[in-house]
């Protein structure tokens, strides 16, 4: 599989937590949550181990919790330790040397997060609500990869899907219209929903306007004309500013198709 730890057959100890960031379990609030009972197991990259390799797997594993806005990592930061993403939703961002922002995507509840052969994050993660995270050693993680078949595999196919994301990233920013870029979006944020058992005519966005036009490359004026627009078509339905309803959803993906 491929080398997600920055220098292979060395631990790497994890940066101390930044301010917003803290462990689950600190004496005085909630304990520790356990593997078994995780409702993101299913989504997870521990969804394939057996009983006692998801004991070894826990045992390796740190719970924090993020409050929103509080930054996970920094573009430039070690990347000594990579994440499941239990519960929230987290923005990724780059940023240019003159300021300019590009969110080059949004991580949900069943999402692994971190994953690089590069020794520094070449992104920012954020967390746009609050959020729940564990948190894995890089470098032991890999380790124990190369001992665990089953978990091996998962953390290829996630690698996998991270280069199918970008090249749909790709394709997204450089040949759609707006009006494509923003069904696609919304269409694919529906289907990752849907994972998690979602109505698939339903989307709650945790994102704001100006964090999708940062992600499609567009004004936030623009990303809100043309859900306006596909409002007034009777393609979509606004129940309220941080949810969609699909009405047309044929036409969404019609639209999306560039058809």
């Amino acid at each position: 599989m491929p080398s997600f730890a920055p220098a292979a057959g060395r631990d790497v100890p994890a940066q101390p937590p930044p301010t917003g960031v803290r462990p689950c379990c600190d004496g005085s609030r909630s304990p520790r949550p356990t593997c078994s009972a995780c409702v993101a197991r299913g989504l997870t990259i521990c969804r394939a181990l057996p009983p006692e390799e998801l004991v070894e797997m826990e045992q390796l594993s740190t719970v924090i919790r993020i409050e929103a806005g509080a930054t996970l990592f920094d573009q430039g930061d070690e990347a000594g330790s990579v994440y499941n993403l239990t519960a929230g939703t987290i923005r990724l961002s780059k940023t240019l040397a003159d300021g300019r922002r590009q969110i080059t995507g949004f991580v949900l509840p069943g999402d692994f997060i971190g994953l690089s052969s590069r020794a520094t994050h070449p992104y920012s993660a954020e967390a746009i609500g609050p959020c729940q995270l564990c948190r894995f050693n890089a470098a032991t993680l890999g380790r124990m990869a190369d001992r665990l078949p089953r978990l091996e595999h998962e953390l290829f196919d996630r690698a996998r899907d991270e280069l199918d994301a970008a090249h749909d990233q790709m394709l997204l920013l450089g040949r759609k219209s707006p009006r494509e870029k923003v069904a696609s979006f919304l269409l694919e944020l529906a289907h990752r929903c849907e994972r998690w058992g979602q109505r698939p005519d339903r989307v709650s966005l945790d994102m704001t306007r100006t964090d999708i036009a940062d992600y499609l490359g567009l004004t936030i004026e623009t990303v809100s004309r043309t859900l306006t627009r596909m409002k007034r078509d009777g393609m979509i339905a606004l129940p309220s500013s941080n949810e969609i309803v699909f009405l047309r959803l044929d036409a969404v993906r019609t639209l999306a198709e560039g058809s």
